[in-house]
């Protein structure tokens, strides 16, 4: 696996074999940070989390463009230990940290972040569990990368949590989305769908019924 962007640039990461590590490929990992990039501009001072970090791979890109802080939560002993191994290589200095640690019992007394990515091993239910627990932990123009399969999370459960999809994706079986809470600058630059935008035209050119006085 290499790093795509940043001052890390190209640089190999080794990957372990382990079932169910599924490292985010190149070509999403650039799309996604270009996204951001348009969205947030730089990520000098964003506190950033990568939740169920398995290779990494999220974080260290986050890093690599100079997020402030990143902290990496996995649960395996190995691949935790694979990430320190890592960072040390990279001479990654302070504000990096890994931890050995359940993704939910570590949010039970986790900060506040602006980046907070989620890619749990691929069960829907895991997934919408992660996104609700991390809100309590998000800042309010903060954005929640999820990774699931096949498809993005469904439009009733984002506005059961209040928050509204601002960039979709999907790569072979693996769907990728960027959420930000309802209302928030960062919702504003929510792309419309087709549908979306057709239902806001029709709603612009029908008649108020009212007439000038």
């Amino acid at each position: 696996m290499r790093i795509v962007g940043g001052d890390w640039r190209r640089t190999p990461v080794a990957v372990m074999s382990h079932e169910g590590l599924r490292p985010t490929s190149e070509r999403v990992r650039e799309t996604v940070f270009d996204w951001m990039t348009h969205l947030v501009g730089s990520l000098a001072d964003l506190r950033v989390l990568d939740l169920f970090a398995g290779s990494g791979a999220l974080g260290l890109e986050a890093a690599s463009r100079g997020a402030r802080e990143v902290d990496w939560v996995e649960r395996d002993r190995a691949a935790a230990a694979g990430l320190r191994a890592t960072l040390e290589r990279l001479k990654a200095g302070p504000g990096r940290r890994v931890h050995t640690a359940d993704a939910f019992l570590f949010l039970q007394s986790a900060g506040t972040y602006d980046l907070v990515f989620v890619d749990p091993p691929f069960a829907r239910e895991l997934q919408e569990s992660a996104v609700r627990d991390v809100l309590g932990h998000l800042a309010p123009e903060g954005l929640i990368y999820v990774e699931s399969p096949s498809e993005v999370l469904p439009s009733e459960v984002l506005e059961r949590l209040g928050l509204v999809r601002v960039r979709s994706g999907s790569a072979g079986a693996v769907a990728f989305e960027l959420l930000a809470r309802a209302g928030s600058r960062t919702a504003s630059l929510a792309k419309l769908t087709k549908e979306e935008k057709r239902a806001l035209r029709k709603a612009k050119a029908a008649p108020s019924g009212e007439k000038d006085a």
